[in-house]
């Protein structure tokens, strides 16, 4: 079998192909620039670098996974489609007053997001008559068909081509929801309608709304760029079938990622994840601080004793704007390669978070691009050479880095061009060290006792600076830091979620409510294995966990609780209460045991397992800076301002066990590792380099 991984990032494409039948070497990778005005162009041509790379033809794939960022930054951007929404009369401006909270509260100038750009515009937005009331969605007043009719042939005159139906307690009972998208396509047939209840069946009425909006907004172009991908693929003669990352981290197919496109707002940082754990595995550590530094962006995560972490409901959101959809828990900033460094008008030496992107690309690269970037510092500082960058893919050209910096930052500031570039460098990584400190000392985890993983092109350049600021316990740079999240790509699993809600207090819950949570479950996992069937997946091969999202009565907001695999009863209900306890206790640093839990959300995931990726074990070596993997030596400044002369040692070259002591530099094709004076680099047998400080 022959599987490929192609993640899309905003200055690189990267692609890992595995050949399961090989005899060696079953493992190519390759990066090539992306292509912002067309995703697939860049994926096509990657997927036939690697074929050929490979020596094998692109009709002998047989799976290809993909992460993408093109529903991200539809958000980001705000190109989506018009999109039109049918509602409940009296309730047309929920996605206007949202939660009456501002995100600044004391910034009158500040502009709040869904109200200064709504995903629907208010013209667009039309009341319907019918209401169903809590807590069983009875029907009070029935659905008026003709004001449905009215309201479908009138945004068909507006052109617009993606409508929402979003009504009150929807979530309880769909009927007229179900009824009035029935409606709209006898009106419009051609376009793209979504039911609330179809795309988020949960409670809470904006996050709903707005969850349901975000689906159509981005859907018509998801759909298209998914389509253009399929055509493109298979006219360079690929039609193998393609999987889709998903937020949540596990993968889909391209036709559940068309219908549910806010599946995808986080597909691309998603794989990096992955693929760190995989990394992780393989080397047994569990607790893993992440960061994927690309040319755009560092997203940083957290595994905890081997587990992924998913985001709490009330901050699942994108560009500010609420997703009610399970996400990963990873944090993104503007700081990677491409980081612009300026002066702002204050006169503050600033880094990020624009980026200097694919083009024209940092001032080194010659493309056009004046402004320096993190990239260009690290030239200046010797840490990236000519001959290396990218196998030499990439020319860079050190002069026009220098001159980036010293016309934009050294001159205007008084520095020299080295002390300027390593003020970038500092900046940047204090971005970045403040960013991860949020995502987990801010979340209870305490760095001493977790590695710090950096991958991404960018991230063995600023790993162990990171991991001294934070004070991880040690490094790890991946065997192929560059394309670690399209390597998380091979490792994912099938998986889909589904949910519903209920309001049931499991303290004093009855037999006849637990009954009721059972069949809920039932339901879900009868859709879950609907969904399966499609994709042909044979019920050995399935696996489902069941969630219940619970809070203590009379709080804002829940947390996800395992559930137990087999029916709820008043014998085992404790189980998900004492579950509970101890994530809120993990959470918040409390929890009470005498609280009513109360039961908001049952979800049931569904997965498949996938084929592990495996790479060949490196043959025994255990040298001290072996002279067979050296290249070269070459003045070299580090963090402490002094210029060192430091050799270069191949990656592919080093064998299990040799290790390095600082300074030394690792090169390889898709990236960079620095080992500072002061630090010892143990290349460990699965080909991934432990860093640690000495004594």
């Amino acid at each position: 079998m022959i599987r490929v991984g192609v993640d899309v990032g905003g200055t690189f494409t990267d692609i890992i192909l595995e050949n399961q039948g090989a005899k060696e070497n079953g493992v190519t990778v390759t990066k090539v620039p992306s292509t912002p005005h067309d995703q697939s162009e860049g994926v096509v041509k990657g997927i036939l670098q690697v074929c050929d790379q490979a020596e094998v033809s692109p009709s002998e794939i047989d799976l290809l996974y993909h992460g993408t960022t093109v529903a991200t930054n539809m958000v980001i951007e705000r190109n989506g489609a018009e999109v039109g929404m049918l509602t409940t009369r009296g309730f047309r401006d929920i996605l206007h007053m949202a939660r009456h909270k501002r995100p600044h509260n004391f910034s009158l100038q500040y502009e709040v997001p869904w109200q200064s750009k709504p995903l629907v515009k208010r013209r667009n937005r039309i009341p319907i008559t019918e209401r169903l009331m809590p807590p069983t969605g009875e029907i009070e007043v029935a659905i008026d068909e003709n004001e449905v009719l009215d309201a479908a042939k009138l945004l068909k005159k507006r052109g617009i081509n993606s409508v929402i139906v979003a009504f009150l307690f929807s979530f309880l009972n769909n009927e007229h929801e179900l009824k009035a998208k029935k409606l709209i396509k006898s009106v419009h047939p051609e376009a793209y309608v979504y039911a609330s209840s179809e795309v988020v069946n949960v409670i809470r009425e904006y996050e709903r709304f707005s969850s349901t909006a975000m689906n159509a907004y981005i859907g018509p172009k998801t759909a298209s760029y998914l389509d253009s991908l399929k055509s493109r693929l298979k006219s360079n003669g690929i039609g193998c079938q393609v999987r889709i990352m998903q937020s949540n981290g596990g993968i889909s197919t391209v036709e559940n990622s068309s219908d549910r496109p806010i599946g995808l707002l986080l597909s691309g940082p998603a794989g990096g994840v992955i693929g760190a754990k995989a990394t992780g595995e393989q080397n047994d550590i569990s607790n893993i601080i992440t960061i994927d530094i690309g040319g755009t962006s560092a997203d940083i995560s957290v595994i905890q004793d081997g587990e992924l972490r998913i985001k709490n409901p009330r901050d699942t959101e994108v560009a500010q704007l609420p997703v009610l959809v399970p996400m990963l828990d990873i944090d993104a900033i503007g700081a990677g390669g491409g980081s612009i460094a300026y002066i702002d008008d204050g006169g503050a030496f600033r880094v990020g978070p624009k980026s200097a992107g694919a083009v024209p690309g940092p001032a080194c690269y010659g493309n056009g691009g004046e402004s320096p970037t993190v990239t260009d510092a690290q030239v200046v500082l010797g840490r990236l050479d000519q001959e290396q960058f990218l196998g030499g893919d990439i020319v860079i050209n050190p002069t026009l880095a220098e001159k980036a910096i010293k016309a934009h930052i050294a001159d205007p500031l008084g520095l020299s061009i080295s002390d300027a570039a390593l003020g970038i460098l500092k900046i940047i990584n204090n971005n970045m060290a403040l960013a991860i400190n949020s995502n987990s000392v801010a979340k209870g985890i305490d760095p001493r006792g977790f590695t710090l993983m950096g991958f991404g092109g960018a991230g063995p350049l600023h790993s162990v600076a990171l991991a001294e600021m934070i004070s991880a316990r040690n490094v790890i740079s991946p065997a192929q830091p560059g394309i670690t999240a399209a390597l998380g790509l091979l490792v994912t699993d099938l998986k889909y979620e589904y949910t519903r809600s209920v309001l049931i207090p499991l303290n004093e819950a009855s037999e006849a409510q637990l009954n009721g949570v059972n069949k809920i479950v039932a339901e879900l996992k009868k859709e879950a294995d609907m969904q399966l069937d499609q994709d042909k997946v044979s019920e050995s091969q399935r696996k489902y966990d069941y969630i219940m999202e619970c809070r203590y009565l009379g709080q804002g907001f829940e947390l996800r609780a395992k559930m137990p695999s087999e029916p709820l009863t008043k014998d085992n209900v404790n189980v998900v209460i004492d579950n509970f306890y101890d994530v809120h206790k993990q959470q918040y640093g409390h929890a009470f045991k005498d609280q009513i839990t109360e039961a908001i959300t049952i979800r049931v995931v569904a997965s498949v397992d996938t084929e592990k990726l495996e790479f060949t074990k490196l043959k025994a070596g255990g040298n001290e800076n072996p002279d067979y993997a050296q290249l070269y030596s070459r003045n070299t400044i580090f963090d402490d301002g002094q210029s060192v002369s430091t050799p270069r040692y191949s990656r592919e070259k080093l064998m299990g066990g040799d290790y390095l002591l600082g300074p030394a530099v690792v090169t390889q094709h898709n990236s960079t590792t620095i080992i500072p004076p002061g630090y010892k680099a143990t290349m460990l047998d699965a080909g991934d380099i432990l860093i640690e400080k000495l004594n």
